[in-house]
């Protein structure tokens, strides 16, 4: 554009991608093993063997490390290096009891607010995407959609603090929950639940959403009390 003599070039100008760093890079490698199963959940390793297997030097690892250790996702054993979290009974069960207390009130306020069709097809294309993991046989996308489901209830229900408890939870009850859908059969089980979940929220009534969210949380728990037993 041409203004007073003077050419003003109209530039769009973009937000510059930040680079990620070394030990951010290390940091969503390492988390990533840990919740997708690329690191045993018995298997004790060293700083040093972590940054031999990431090809890095060990000063991002060590930080990288000292931030999944706050997380509470590895855990340090003196003389000896570090294992990933292994969720006790006690902590399941806490789990459990906290999630059962949120996501009830969650779909009982839910079957009060919704008032058109609409406001559940979030819901339902999560539950297609969740049939469409099963069927290629992809847990850890499987488990991601699932955290989706439970989170998008307290979202749908305008729980604001308590989506932000859930998210909070998500590395434990991923890490619970790659451990349930180990079990053969319990992935097409979960999608008979959501769906049991859905039609009760469908049709506005909060006993029965209720129990269904119970239900699913009480399988769930009984799952992973049979895959530690066996």
């Amino acid at each position: 554009m041409k203004k007073d003599g003077l050419i003003i070039w109209r530039i769009q100008l973009k937000p510059i991608e930040k680079e990620r760093t070394t030990q951010d890079k290390n940091y969503k490698q390492i988390k990533k093993a840990i919740l997708f199963g690329g690191i045993a959940s018995d298997e004790i390793f060293t700083e040093f063997q972590l940054a031999e297997r990431l090809n890095t030097s060990r000063t991002p690892v060590r930080a990288a490390i000292q931030d999944l250790v706050k997380e509470g996702l590895l855990v340090s054993i003196p003389r000896k290096g570090l294992t990933v979290r292994k969720i006790t009974p006690e902590v399941q069960d806490e789990i459990f009891l906290l999630r059962s207390a949120i996501e009830v009130e969650s779909v009982k306020k839910l079957t009060q607010e919704i008032t058109t069709p609409e406001q559940l097809r979030l819901l339902k294309l999560i539950l297609k995407q969740q049939e469409e993991a099963l069927q290629n046989d992809y847990a850890i996308s499987f488990i991601r959609l699932d955290h989706d489901f439970h989170l998008s209830l307290t979202r749908l229900a305008n729980f604001t603090i308590i989506e932000q408890v859930l998210n909070n939870l998500h590395n434990l009850t991923q890490l619970m929950g790659l451990k349930a859908v180990s079990k053969h059969g319990r992935m097409k089980n979960v999608l008979m639940e959501h769906n049991q979940i859905i039609q009760a929220l469908e049709e506005k009534n909060p006993e029965l959403a209720s129990q269904a969210i119970l239900n699913h949380l009480e399988k769930t728990k009984e799952t992973l009390i049979i895959v530690d037993n066996s």
